[in-house]
């Protein structure tokens, strides 16, 4: 994962110097590894990321099972935060992908939908909209699957060391 974030980072570098502008995640979804035609980084970078929840998930759970009171409301309204908003973002991404995949169809040819962009929060660095769908849709993952952590009924560390 921290591969792939700084070899994204350092490509994207290299367009800005070149270029003057870049599109957010484009590197990932045009670069193929191992090998041609196996699979994007972009994929790899979503396939990691979810992992590496489930592990720190795994390791870390016992330092959850002690927070009670207001410090696990507060958590559990942050995770039902980002669990909404990532959501909407991946409901939002979809919808303009699937627009602008009709909207790019002519003579019954489908446009190559690795380099559709959108140009949203900021018109002058576009997000690439493969890229963007899938690390909302890990982060949407990732935010409800630590909110569903938080609500389940837990056993405390002395169940668990008896």
């Amino acid at each position: 994962m921290a591969s792939i974030t700084f070899y994204a980072v350092y490509a994207t570098m290299q367009e800005w110097d070149q270029k003057g502008t870049y599109v957010l995640g484009e590197v990932l979804v045009k670069t193929e590894f191992p090998f041609p035609h196996f699979a994007k980084l972009i994929t790899w970078l979503f396939f990691s990321t979810i992992i590496g929840w489930y592990c720190v998930s795994r390791i870390g759970w016992k330092k959850t099972v002690q927070l009670y009171s207001w410090k696990m409301s507060l958590l559990q309204l942050m995770l039902l935060g980002f669990s909404v908003i990532c959501l909407y973002e991946v409901l939002y991404n979809f919808t303009v992908l699937s627009a602008q995949i009709s909207a790019g169809i002519q003579d019954g040819k489908v446009p190559d939908i690795d380099f559709l962009t959108v140009a949203y929060p900021d018109p002058d660095r576009p997000w690439n909209l493969i890229f963007a769908t899938k690390i909302f849709l890990a982060a949407f993952l990732i935010s409800a699957h630590a909110l569903y952590l938080s609500i389940k009924p837990r056993k405390s560390v002395d169940e668990i060391n008896q």
